[in-house]
This record gives C-alpha cells, structure tokens and sequence, in this order.
C-alpha cells in the first residue's frame, strides 16, 4: 500500500523590485541581514535566503526573489516567471516594498500530490526541473509552475516541490529569526483545505475571510514578533 502523500512548508517567498531592496527590507523589518543566494536560469530570477528557526518547520528558510536584470535570457516563450513576478499589479506594489506572496512545500510524492490537485481541478501547471550553482555544488528539484505564474488562493495554495540531493538550508547559518506562526484567510476555504488535505499539508491555520483574504506570517526577530501580511492578489 502507498503512503499517504504529505507536504510541509518548505520556504516563505518575498518578492522585491530587486535584491538591494529586499535586502534593506529584511534588514529593517526582521533585523537580520540575508545570505547571498543565486541565480535561477529558467526564469531569470535571483534570490537571497535566511534560514528559519523553529521545530515545527525543520529546515524552513524566507527566500527573498526579485528578476535578474543581468540573466542571459528571459522565460520560454508562453511562460511567465514563478510567484507572479512579472504581473504588472504585482510589480506595482513591490515597486514600493517587498512583499510576502506565497509559500512553497516540500513534497514525498510530488508526482501524486500533482495529480491529486488536477484531479480536484485546482490548476497547479506542470513540473519543471530547475536548477542553479552554489559554492557547495548544484542544488536541483522539481517543481510545479503555472504557465502565468500566478500563485492561486491569495498565495495559500502552495507551489509543490521535490529536491533532489541537498538541500539550501543544510549549509545556512541559524538567522536568529524563528517562524512561529502560518495563517491563510480565504474566501474559499472548503475547497483550499480540500486542496491542503489532498497533498498531506496540515501545518497551517486556515480562517474564513471573503473580505481580506491573505497569507499572513508570525515570526520572532531580533526586533520581537513580526507578522507579515500578503499573498498573491
């Protein structure tokens, strides 16, 4: 008999205009300085990472993403960047400030989690292999894409991913910076937890909220608890 599939957050996603911005962000809102992370070349993006302290989310990280302006080469044609980077209301707001957007969890089946959801007729797009170096040798996994990169359910609806080999936060130092608390408000929660269920998540709050749904974050800081509100609109 097959296990039953299960996902746990793996890392949050900030979307910033660029790095220096996320960078001062981070720096200002949680009091810690990011590492240095790298490039992404099926999408032309390029983060920096701080791990994430806590045992209910071993080896959690915050990612901080923005577009490379120096990539040799933007997405294949019909495909858009991940976490909605190139939706022009997206790049309106974190032309201000950088932003929570989604989450991503890590899969022990990634290929049953991705027909479960097609089957319940949530569109999570295809699995991709992706890639990029690090001094410590190349990271790689597979992770679902929608063609428009558009997070779906306000962010709540988690992109799905399966490493291959290491993992980023096996090399990170500890941040100072825990992850206490993930919460999800949804207009439709019934079906985004029928969505959660079907994957095996089960470590975030959902609410009900068809007025201000959102992706929210609670995080204990060197500047104290910090809650971070956002998610794809």
């Amino acid at each position: 008999m097959l296990a039953s599939p299960s996902c746990r957050l793996d890392h949050l996603v900030v979307a910033a205009d660029n790095l220096e911005q996320g960078a001062s962000w981070c720096l200002e809102t949680l009091g810690v300085v990011p590492l240095a992370g790298g490039r992404h070349p099926l999408m032309a993006t390029h983060n920096r990472l701080l791990k994430l302290d806590g045992e209910a989310w071993p080896d959690a990280y915050l990612e901080i993403i923005a577009i490379d302006p120096l990539a040799a080469h933007a997405p294949a044609a019909g495909r858009s960047r991940w976490f909605g980077l190139d939706d022009p209301k997206q790049r309106r707001l974190i032309g201000n400030t950088p932003s929570l957007v989604h989450f991503v969890a890590r899969s022990n089946d990634l290929m049953r989690a991705h027909r479960d959801l097609k089957q319940l007729g949530e569109d999570v797009g295809e699995i991709v292999p992706a890639s990029r170096p690090t001094p410590d040798g190349e990271l790689r996994w597979k992770i679902t894409v929608r063609a428009d990169g558009r997070p779906q359910y306000h962010g709540a609806l988690p992109t799905l991913i399966e490493w291959q080999g290491m993992h980023p936060a096996t090399k990170m130092a500890s941040s100072g910076v825990a992850l206490l608390a993930v919460k999800a408000r949804s207009a439709r929660p019934l079906e985004l937890q029928r969505a959660w269920s079907a994957v095996g998540l089960n470590s975030v709050q959902l609410e009900f909220d068809a007025l201000e749904p959102a992706l929210e974050v609670v995080l204990q800081t060197p500047l104290g608890v910090v809650t971070l509100r956002g998610g794809f609109d």
